[in-house]
């Protein structure tokens, strides 16, 4: 636990109003927090009298966490700090933007429209001196530099967003009491990973359950796959490369991640059902082998949302637990890590909206969030006190993020709809299905230059 500086907290709290514990999710002073950068910020920014407003996708318990976190802004600064979140926060971000009357901050849940808002002179610059800090505060601070770069509408390059909870989805879960029962190790690498496959198979056990089902989004699992599969073969900037189209689906090293993938999923006796079950199995149902008796499967690739389709009663931490889907021992990739994650942006210029980005470096704002069981929140900030976390389970996850040395944002949700969230998608069904790699890589990269 950090030292807590009692007694000048316990003096702001009292300068910046009497009732301050009463809205303050946790009251200053106590817990695992940073209360040092609390005051620190609140010292430095006076905001009386001036509204800020934030606008983003987070609705109900999700929009009452974040406005816990904007209520130690307020309280540190007294600004009027007002979230209105929505549900059609995509299409309406950009209609307030074309009509003049877009809120202080968006906070953007994939980077794709925050740089098209960018190109079109949306978004104001976050300033070097931002994006210095993030290079030397988050863990692979780089690769979340990147992520919130964008060209504006002169064609020049600057930091416009400011990422801010993230999601991990290079994961793999298992039942400890199974792997324990039979003597199988955690693999720290790609290598052994795929060697622990191959030890199951011969114990006359099934290793894997895959399943890439998902209505009318059927085939985004194995796009996790393979963008996880990109980045444990090539470096980053191949992977940026193939999200832009830069270098095409038919390229030998796309179409190499994509083979990386069949050889899990290809395999009959690889796959819970043989791999013609693949397809057709809903990403839902497919985790469920794992808690079987006998275990239908030892190992399943799934992001950190997977337990809320975990049957009853099944605790993670004690009945599942997962750990990061290594990288190759041989290929000096270091330790990439897929993900998702929220980007904060300025889109109607005040002092408010740079205070409030000033706001999100300080440890305090990420160890709020960190503390509620709502939204999921995990940080690369390296500053952040990890006792704050919630629960066991949510600090291994941030242990993840802190201790990748290249963070890449999911590969579909970058790419063109039509591509991403249409032939990357069924392309990989029809892979599973038995299709040859080459010819589903021509088939995407063909849909993809149809839209060019």
């Amino acid at each position: 636990m950090k030292t807590l500086l009692l007694g000048g907290v316990a003096a702001l709290a009292m300068t910046l109003g009497a009732q301050a514990d009463n809205h303050l999710a946790f009251p200053p002073g106590e817990g695992p927090f940073s209360w040092d950068s609390y005051e620190a910020f609140a010292e430095a920014n006076d905001l009386s009298g001036e509204q800020v407003t934030v606008f983003g996708p987070w609705l109900g318990p999700d929009q009452a966490a974040v406005e816990k976190v904007l209520a130690y802004f307020a309280e540190a600064t007294g600004a009027d700090v007002r979230y209105t979140g929505s549900d059609s926060f995509e299409q309406q971000i950009v209609v307030d933007a074309e009509a003049g009357s877009a809120p202080n901050i968006a906070v953007f849940p994939q980077p794709g429209l925050a740089s098209d808002m960018a190109k079109r002179g949306f978004l104001t610059p976050l300033g070097e001196d931002t994006a210095s800090w993030m290079a030397e505060n988050y863990a692979a601070g780089q690769s979340w530099v990147d992520l919130g770069s964008y060209e504006n509408d002169k064609g020049e390059t600057a930091f416009y967003a400011f990422p801010y909870k993230a999601d991990v989805k290079s994961l793999v879960w298992y039942v400890p009491e199974n792997f324990e029962d039979a003597g199988y190790e955690v693999p720290d690498t790609m290598e052994a990973l795929k060697e622990l496959t191959d030890q199951i198979v011969a114990d006359g056990e099934t290793p894997w359950c895959i399943g890439l089902g998902s209505g009318g989004a059927t085939g985004w699992p194995a796009t996790d796959w393979v963008e996880d599969m990109m980045l444990r073969t090539q470096p980053p900037e191949v992977y940026d490369q193939w999200v832009k189209n830069e270098i095409p689906f038919t390229d030998e090293r796309v179409v190499g991640a994509i083979e990386e993938f069949g050889h899990f999923a290809r395999n009959d006796d690889y796959v819970a059902g043989g791999a013609g079950a693949v397809a057709s199995t809903d990403f839902r149902d497919s985790p469920k082998g794992l808690f079987q008796s006998p275990p239908q499967c030892y190992l399943h690739r799934q992001a950190s949302f997977i337990p809320a389709f975990f049957p009853d009663g099944i605790e993670v931490g004690v009945d599942a637990d997962f750990f990061y889907l290594p990288s190759y021992a041989d290929k000096d990739l270091g330790s990439p890590v897929l993900g998702a994650g929220t980007l904060f942006a300025i889109t109607n210029d005040s002092p408010g909206a740079h205070a409030l980005i000033d706001f999100l470096q300080t440890p305090i704002a990420h160890e709020v969030f960190m503390a509620q069981q709502a939204g999921g929140f995990l940080t690369p900030h390296t500053g952040v006190n990890t006792e704050a976390y919630v629960d066991k389970t949510r600090a291994a996850l941030g242990d993840i993020l802190l201790n990748a040395t290249t963070f890449r944002f999911d590969g579909s949700d970058l790419m063109p709809g039509g591509v991403g969230a249409g032939s990357f998608w069924t392309g990989m069904v029809d892979y599973a299905g038995g299709e040859d790699a080459g010819k589903v890589a021509q088939e995407i990269q063909n849909s993809w230059d149809s839209l060019k």
